[in-house]
């Protein structure tokens, strides 16, 4: 009996060691995105930012580098977060949303319609960027499944060391400094980007065969509002200023029309460019693909004004543990934008 006993724990004893020691290569193998594709880790700091928020973003780069929860705090008092993810796709982000559920219900959610041109997965380097930093739930094996491309494994994105194993070669330094913890990349989900490229002679958009959006992407716009109705959340339909991709009246007319049929409102943040401020000669990054940071601040005070009066998004820079919480995060903004602006 004394010998079945040891056993026993010598071989709990072998498949604990075991199990540390795969966790701790995944750690070290695992990409860690901090000076290169930064945009890869906003996913995973969501669930160590101190919340809670009244309205989330979801969607792809047009909202994690084109709004700033930080000047939504400053001037309207207005707590959110970007829960956006490079080319994000439509049943991404649901099954975001479904995540942030579980962990908190705003008042408003707030999606690009950009993604509603996408109806089928793009690439597994894409998924990684949004998946990897998913924490492990039946909405992210569900946002798995419905993301693969051909040839992709699912238990890898289960247990990612499967997929990096091979990344022996590609280590550097930086590996081992985050393998447990990395910086802080975003502001509440905001990317910040300061350099300016203006943006000179954008080209318009080619004719389309079809200018209709894929059925399934109607589909998971239809499963997002069913689930914020279920929870009491309005549902804010957007398109973010931004010159390319090329944004077509077709496709503008088509979601103007769902959300006259719903109820829900929308705005084409595209057309009112002008009104906002924007001057794509020094308020873009990229030669008008995405807003700097100083366009971005423009963008976000148009926008919280249309939270605060038309949603009626509350004001809680009254509070004072949401006013201590958004000094720290505001310090650390202002922090970067000062250093580059020097």
């Amino acid at each position: 009996m004394m010998k079945k006993a040891k056993k026993t724990i010598y071989v709990a004893a072998a498949t604990l060691i075991l199990l540390t020691l795969l966790w701790l290569l995944q750690c070290l193998l695992m990409p860690k995105y901090m000076s290169k594709i930064p945009e890869g880790a906003l996913i995973a700091e969501y669930y160590r930012d101190k919340g809670p928020h009244d309205v989330i973003f979801v969607g792809d780069c047009e909202v994690y580098e084109n709004f700033s929860p930080i000047t939504l705090w400053e001037e309207y008092g207005i707590t959110s977060y970007i829960r956006g993810s490079a080319q994000q796709l439509i049943w991404q982000s649901y099954y975001l949303l479904e995540d942030t559920f579980r962990h908190e219900i705003p008042e408003a959610v707030v999606f690009n319609v950009l993604a509603m041109k996408y109806g089928t997965p793009q690439s597994e380097a894409y998924n990684r960027l949004n998946l990897d930093g998913m924490k492990l739930s039946a909405s992210k094996i569900r946002c798995v499944l419905a993301s693969m491309t051909e040839g992709e494994d699912f238990i890898s994105y289960i247990f990612p060391l499967l997929r990096y194993h091979s990344r022996w070669s590609e280590l550097t330094p930086e590996d081992f400094r985050y393998m447990f913890r990395r910086d802080q990349i975003g502001y509440s989900g905001y990317l910040m980007q300061k350099g300016v490229r203006p943006a000179v002679d954008v080209p318009g958009g080619l004719p389309l065969e079809s200018y209709d959006f894929p059925d399934i992407c109607w589909n998971y716009l239809d499963k997002m509002r069913g689930l914020c109705d279920s929870y009491g959340v309005e549902l804010i339909l957007i398109k973010a200023p931004s010159l390319y991709p090329y944004w077509y009246d077709e496709w503008d007319c088509q979601v103007v029309m769902y959300a006259e049929n719903y109820g829900i409102k929308y705005y084409n943040l595209l057309k009112m460019c002008d009104e906002i401020g924007i001057d794509w000669s020094t308020d873009t990054y990229d030669l008008g693909l995405h807003l700097n940071v100083w366009g971005a601040e423009k963008l976000s005070l148009y926008f919280g004004k249309i939270l605060s009066e038309d949603i009626g998004i509350a004001d809680r820079r009254g509070e004072p543990e949401a006013a201590r919480i958004w000094l720290e995060k505001a310090f650390a903004y202002y922090k970067e934008k000062n250093e580059v602006a020097k």
